[in-house]
Formats: C-alpha cells, structure tokens, sequence
C-alpha cells in the first residue's frame, strides 16, 4: 500500500452534459504532482449506476464520449501512481427504477436510504437478489479489460432486508420472518455469499489483486468480516461527522489485526459529496499526522467535477499535507505499537447499543487525554504484552472470557472495570476479585462518589456521578478507594429539587471504588459518562485509577490534554519513534469541528521507559539530534519548540524485539 492516497468520488447524474470534456492527461498529471499523491482510487461505476468506460456489463454514462477511466489509468501509471478502481455495489439508481423488487426493505416495505422514488436520493440493493450477478460481472469487465491496483466495493455490509427476495428464502428453510434471530443469519450469510463473490470475480482472472469492501465502519470483534479484505480503509471524516475521536479508536483496533490499513478522511469542509468545499490546511496536516501516528497509511477524499476537471485548490490544499506525509515515510513503515493499556472494545465483547459505543468511545477519550499507549482489543487477542486490561461499563464476564482474564491476573495483570464490568452475565457476584460484592442496580440516580483521594485540580467534595451504577458492599480483604453518597431522592413529580437532580443527602452509602486482587473497580458508568458530560472530575477518578494500577507508565510526557502520543516499534530498523500531536479542534456552525491553527508548543519533555540502551535520540525527519538522559532503564528528553506533528527516534544500541521495556 502507497502511503499518500486520493479517493476520487465521481457520483454523476444523467442530466449533466459534457460528461470528462474537460479532462487532459497532462493537467490530471499535474494535479496529482502538485499533491504529491501515489496512489488514486478511480471509478468504473458510481452511485448513480453509470460506467465511465465503454462497457457490456453496465450501460456508460450517456454524456460520455471516451473512456475516461483508461485514460486515467494511463495517465497515472506514466507518473508511477497507483490507480485502484472504484465501483459502488450497493447503490445504482438507473437499474433501481429497473428494478425495485431488488431493493432492500424493512418489515413494513420500506426503501432503504431515499423513503421512496418521489425523493432526491439513492436505494440500496438487496445482495440475495439476481443484482449480484449483475455486479459480479461489471467486476469481472474492469478486471478482465484494465490495469487495475484494486478494487473498492462501496456501501456494503450486514444489512437488514425483508424484500420478498429474503422472505421467500427463509421461509424456503422453513423458518418464519418474524424471528429475528433466523433473520440475522441470513442477512451475514447474505454477506459472505457477496463477500465470496466478488473475491472469485477478482482473483479468478487477478490473483492477489487488493479488494476492499467499504460499509463505513470495520465491527470490532468480527475478525471474520475484517479478513474478507485484503486491507483495511478507515473511513473517518472529522468534519463529516465522525470527530476527532472516532480515528484512533478504529485504529488502535485495526492495528492489531495485522492488516495493512489506512485512514481516510476529506478535503471537504463537511463531508462527501460536497463541491466547493474545503477545510484548513493545518487540518488536514493534523490528520495525516494523525493516521502516521497510529500506524495507518493515508486517503483523502476528492470528487472530480463532472467535466473532468482536476480542482487546482484541492491539490494545493493535499499537496500540503501529503509533502510532509513524504518526508516522515521512512519511520513510519513495517511498525508496531507499544502499548501498556489495552482496552477492551465494549462493542467486540459483543454489548449491543448506544451505551456500549459511548463506553469505547469515552474510554478512548480518558485514554488519549491521559497520554496512556492503548490498543483496543477484542476477545481474541493474546494479552501477555499489556499491564492493565480495561472493562468498560457494560462488559458482563462470562466463562471463556473469565478463564482469559484469570491468566491475565495470575502473570500480573491488572483489570480496571466500570458499571455492570466484572459481572457474571446475570449480576449475581463478580467473576473477578476485586474485594467487593455486587447489591444490584443504584436504586438513586444520579448518585455521588466522594473519593478518598484529592483530585489534581479539585479538593475534596462529593462529585455527582450522571449515568447508572452498581451498588456494592467491600469484602474484607478489599480497599476502599471512596463512598458512594445517596441523593435525597430521585426527581419525580412530588419530589425534585432545583433546575436538574437532587444533591446529595452527604451520607456514606458504602464504597463507590473499591481495589482487590484483581484490579480496581468503580461502581458507575464511567466511561458512558465522560463521553456524554465530560465531566472533570470523572476524567481525573479514572486517571488516578489507572496510574495507581500502571505504576510506570512506558510514556511520560507533559502535553497538553488535547495532545496525542503514540509509540510505534520499528523492529527491521532497531528502533522505537514517539509522535506527538497537539492541535484544538472548535466547533463552528452547528456540528462541525474545525482545525485552523497549529501554536507552537515549547518546553515538551518526555521520559521512555526502553527495553535496552539507546544509542541516539533525533527529530525525525529534520534529522537534528537531541540531547537526552539515560539511566535506570528510562531515556528523558525536551523537545525543541514544535507544531502539529513531531516525531522523535530512539535508536538502540543494539538490535531488540522487545515490545516493553
């Protein structure tokens, strides 16, 4: 995989003429120059269902005269850059006017995505339907007839259908569609028979040829699905809707799959399909920073104007980005993470619904803005290499998982869990020892937590706790870390109190955290919480856990909260490299997050714990060399004053592959 990649839209409507009349090899060339781009998606087919290339599988856009994607093909293979090519699988609106029994429907015969055809808009197909034929052979067309890189198959995934294509089948099985569980199976089934397919459609005539199936997220937890590509594009649009959050958690997660991967965010100031639209350059400079950090490669998002014009400013505003993305290449190739946290993705441990996302997501944020080196792991992963496994909020423990967990405790590590975490899946005791005993759901809600310990920025109080908890009682052999305190009452309609809940009645109601052999154990939704309220005292309880399980953390640093810091290992070059971050996303409009200005941050020291001598410590890529303290198995250093982005290379005396110090 190239590292500096475009993803170029071309969604087309037949109502627009002089389809590709302004397009020249010499200006598309140029374009991609200036970008410094290698490798560019390209299209056969796009969401309208047009091809953009003489075709006997599809019917080509009636307002295009050449074939537009050989000639883009062409005139990127003459400057070296990768062409994959692009065809939307699960959307085509000219066959859906075709043929609507093909479509996908919810039990009351509902379209999917546009309500119906009186409304602007695509509908999504139904893949256990004659459509997948038809699909398979407009893939074969482009593989047979052009010198592809890839394929990229868009809007695909596990999808709910009651079309009478799907009734019919489960009812063939002589199951009823009413039961939702039958129903589920033959929706992955649906799936993989696509999946399945579409490989036999590529590999058939290209062996190894790179596929990718994008439905917008990779699941956590379902490998299965993960391994049905031969690599992995992270789509993440910050603007767009995703967040500055949402990548690194799907990266620290991918990752570990040992998959190639890449991030994918846009130019757009807001998100695909969008013209005229563009965000900051230090935006995406930050971003791009963002995926080398996590050990990703890179694709921004374009859409080329229909008469194939290259947009000079878009490739300006890429070409910003992707020089630097150029420059820091050589450290960012063949790495691994180094990781003491690894957190256990409430949604890979199978947790349905919004509060199992808001737990990843505000664990990803306590994680990032404490500066800890984290993976997101699933069920499957091998946990030797990490000190603190997190169990955020709703993960319940049942047998196979115990007897994971278990070892875990036994060579060392430490568990902190949160809310209804460490149960047996039905709440009756705690499968793990953390010197408590579960009474059942908080009967007050919100209720408080006074910890036994001064927070850094506040002094003692009783700190309201928003979302559900647990009430516990300590089992002698366990610590108690603070009390959980009772409001007077819960709000009703005879007994409230003020604008929002009840304070608290300041009586001890028993332990709110407690520490056992197993770990630390908090007795409300925590993670749920910082990602809805971000409350500062929520942050600081669970930093203060963490620290207390850690001991030593691998990365000491005094970034600022909104920094980022990762640790990858390069073993084929005997060396770690640090990257720090540090942008301040704002809110502009009504829910777009905006990255303009990149300040200069001085005075940044760092102190690694290493797993051997180090030889030399410098600033990659500028090459300058830094003064640093070794001893006692720690390198410290002090960064020069930096923006954006800076990486910093250990380099070992010797050839290693330790992971941890």
């Amino acid at each position: 995989m190239r590292f500096r990649q475009v993803h170029l839209d071309f969604h087309t409507s037949e109502a627009i003429e002089g389809i590709g009349s302004r397009f020249s090899k010499q200006q598309f060339q140029e374009m991609l120059q200036l970008g410094h781009v290698d490798s560019i998606t390209v299209f056969a087919k796009c969401h309208h269902g047009w091809a953009y290339h003489p075709s006997t599988a599809n019917e080509m856009h009636p307002h295009l005269s050449f074939d537009l994607l050989g000639a883009q093909i062409e005139a990127a293979h003459e400057i070296s850059v990768k062409t994959p090519v692009y065809l939307s699988a699960g959307l085509d609106e000219k066959l859906a006017r075709r043929h609507p029994e093909w479509l996908i429907r919810d039990p009351q015969e509902k379209l999917n995505w546009a309500p119906d055809f009186m409304t602007p808009g695509y509908h999504q197909f139904c893949m256990n339907t004659p459509y997948l034929d038809i699909l398979a052979n407009q893939v074969r067309e482009v593989v047979s007839n052009y010198d592809v890189d890839g394929i990229f198959l868009d809007i695909v995934g596990v999808r709910e259908c009651y079309c009478q294509s799907c009734v019919a089948e489960i009812r063939r099985r002589g199951e009823d569609p009413r039961n939702l569980d039958a129903m589920k199976l033959l929706w992955e089934e649906t799936f993989l028979r696509y999946a399945q397919t579409m490989d036999e459609a590529v590999h058939r005539i290209k062996p190894g040829l790179p596929v990718f199936h994008n439905s917008g997220h990779v699941k956590r937890g379902r490998r299965d699905f993960a391994k049905l590509n031969t690599h992995l594009e992270l789509e993440s649009l910050p603007t767009g809707g995703w967040g500055y959050d949402h990548f690194p958690l799907s990266a620290r997660y991918a990752q570990g799959l040992g998959m190639e991967f890449l991030g994918m965010t846009g130019k757009f100031h807001t998100s695909w399909g969008e013209f005229g639209g563009y965000k900051h350059p230090n935006a995406l400079k930050y971003e791009t920073a963002l995926s080398l950090a996590n050990g990703a490669r890179i694709s921004i998002g374009d859409q080329l104007h229909p008469t194939g014009w290259m947009d000079p400013a878009t490739y300006a505003l890429i070409g910003e980005a992707y020089r630097e993305v150029e420059a820091k290449e050589e450290w960012c190739r063949d790495v691994n993470s180094v990781a003491d946290v690894a957190l256990l993705s409430a949604e890979a441990a199978g947790e349905p619904g919004n509060t199992a996302q808001h737990a990843d997501a505000g664990a990803v944020r306590i994680l990032l803005e404490g500066h800890y080196l984290f993976d997101v792991v699933d069920t499957e992963n091998d946990l030797s290499s990490y000190s603190v496994v997190i169990l955020p909020d709703v993960i319940t423990v049942d047998e196979a998982l115990k007897t994971k967990l278990t070892a875990f405790i036994v060579n060392g590590g430490k568990i902190l869990a949160t809310g209804r975490s460490g149960l047996s899946p039905d709440g009756s005791h705690f499968e793990l020892d953390f010197g408590a005993k579960p009474l059942g759901d908080a009967a007050f809600k919100p209720s408080y937590f006074r910890p036994d310990f001064e927070l850094p920025s506040l002094r003692h109080a009783s700190f309201v706790m928003y979302t559900d908890g647990q009430d516990i009682e300590l089992e002698p052999h366990g610590t108690k870390l603070g009390s959980r305190e009772n409001s007077y009452f819960n709000r009703d309609l005879f007994t409230f109190c003020s604008h929002q809940h009840t304070p608290s009645n300041l009586q001890d109601a028993g332990p709110g955290m407690v520490e056992g052999p197993a770990g630390i154990y908090a007795a409300w939704n925590l993670f749920e919480d910082y990602a809805l309220k971000g409350s500062l005292p929520v942050k600081e309880i669970l930093h203060y856990a963490l620290d207390r399980l850690l001991k030593r953390k691998t990365v000491q640093t005094n970034l600022p909260a909104q920094g980022v810091t990762t640790l990858q290992a390069q073993p084929s070059e005997n060396r770690w490299v640090h990257h720090l971050l540090y942008a301040s996303p704002v809110r502009r409009g009504l829910n777009v997050e905006v990255i303009e200005d990149l300040p200069v941050l001085s005075d940044i020291e760092a102190t690694i714990s290493v797993p051997a001598p180090v030889r030399e410590v410098y600033l990659a890529p500028q090459g300058l060399k830094l003064p640093f303290r070794q001893a006692n198995g720690r390198v410290h250093y002090t960064l020069p004053p930096w923006s954006c982005h800076q990486m910093v290379v250990l380099q070992f005396e010797h050839a290693t592959n330790a992971q941890k110090p």
